[in-house]
């Protein structure tokens, strides 16, 4: 069975899937482009499922799919890919969703992403947001942001995943990948103790809770470059999601520290090129600035939209503005971004 899975992992890179999903009573399902394809082979049966992910996953963490009812982990194939998987039951049977993790990180440039992304990875300290949706290619973003200064820069990088998905080599910088559930216990405490462990930039896959968020704070205050991803739809969204985490007796303090200390957010969303034969990522920028700031601090998230619309030279822009520039080159169809579009201009 662990011969089976291989080929279907093997075959979704040879496809260029982006997901693999594995569940009873369906065929392997890939996705492609943004698209659900069904495989022509049988539907996979219980006792299939069952062989295929003992193959998968350590024992340790087969104990805690059975425990939790789900569980995150890395796999790599050899020559081949490595394969973030989550596993998790469904109506108590085991399903597998398999996004594929490319080998190669791609440069900023290669995946024509804007150039104020490269100027963002060159600042010394701060915090900087990548958000969107689930698959809107956050990882990605944030692994060439990573390559970029790995490439250019002498620095200590200490990223906290979970699971380890792109895998860095030291380049001109020292880059420690720490996973949690492996490596360390949580996000925060991960975090807690990079603090100690002399680095220049820090990575945090996901700013889950309270904690997690005021240790990311708290150390690009003190002088770090803090990277992190957020699941929100866009900038403003990001800073009212933040600020909305602290007890509303906190939150006058965290929207002067935020304010502060942030230094941009990135929020992507991915659509499929109009001949269907790829993807491109929308973008909405918001870089810091003393008017920004003033927003933050003075409660008036709902002003910031409008200066991202009119602050264009300084790097910023809105998601519709993007998707505009998307539309005008002829690179995704109307069709598919439209209604994303009326979304935004309600």
């Amino acid at each position: 069975m662990e011969e089976k899975i291989i080929r279907l992992l093997t075959k979704a890179v040879s496809i260029q899937a982006s997901d693999l999903h594995l569940t009873i009573g369906m065929p392997p399902v890939f996705r492609i482009n943004g698209d659900l394809v069904k495989m022509d082979s049988d539907k996979i049966l219980p006792n299939m499922m069952q062989e295929m992910t003992e193959a998968l996953l350590p024992s340790s963490h087969m104990y805690i799919l059975k425990d939790k009812g789900e569980v995150d982990f890395s796999y790599g194939i050899p020559k081949v890919s490595r394969f973030r998987i989550n596993a998790y039951y469904q109506r108590s049977h085991i399903s597998l969703a398999i996004r594929v993790i490319p080998t190669s990180i791609p440069t900023l440039e290669e995946l024509q992403m804007p150039q104020i992304l490269t100027k963002i990875s060159e600042k010394k300290q701060g915090l900087v947001l990548v958000t969107g949706p689930t698959g809107s290619g956050k990882s990605t973003t944030l692994a060439s942001m990573l390559k970029h200064i790995n490439d250019t820069q002498k620095k200590h990088i200490i990223t906290l995943e979970d699971p380890i998905e792109y895998l860095h080599k030291h380049g001109n910088s020292i880059i420690d990948q720490r996973e949690v559930g492996n490596d360390t216990k949580s996000f925060a405490n991960g975090l807690r103790a990079s603090l100690r462990q002399d680095p220049d930039v820090i990575l945090v896959g996901e700013m889950r809770d309270l904690e997690t968020i005021a240790t990311a704070i708290t150390a690009a205050e003190t002088g770090h470059l803090v990277f992190a991803t957020l699941h929100t739809s866009s900038a403003p969204a990001t800073i009212d999601r933040i600020i909305d985490v602290f007890p509303p007796g906190q939150q006058a303090q965290i929207r002067i520290q935020l304010a502060s200390v942030l230094t941009a957010i990135v929020s992507q969303r991915l659509f499929p090129t109009a001949n269907r034969q790829g993807r491109r990522a929308a973008t909405e920028i918001l870089i810091n600035n003393p008017a920004i700031s003033n927003m933050i601090r003075g409660e008036k998230i709902h002003q910031i939209h409008n200066v991202m619309q009119t602050s264009k030279k300084e790097g910023m822009n809105t998601l519709a503005m993007s998707i505009q520039e998307l539309l005008n080159r002829k690179e995704v169809s109307h069709e598919e971004v439209y209604p994303y579009l009326q979304e935004r201009n309600a």
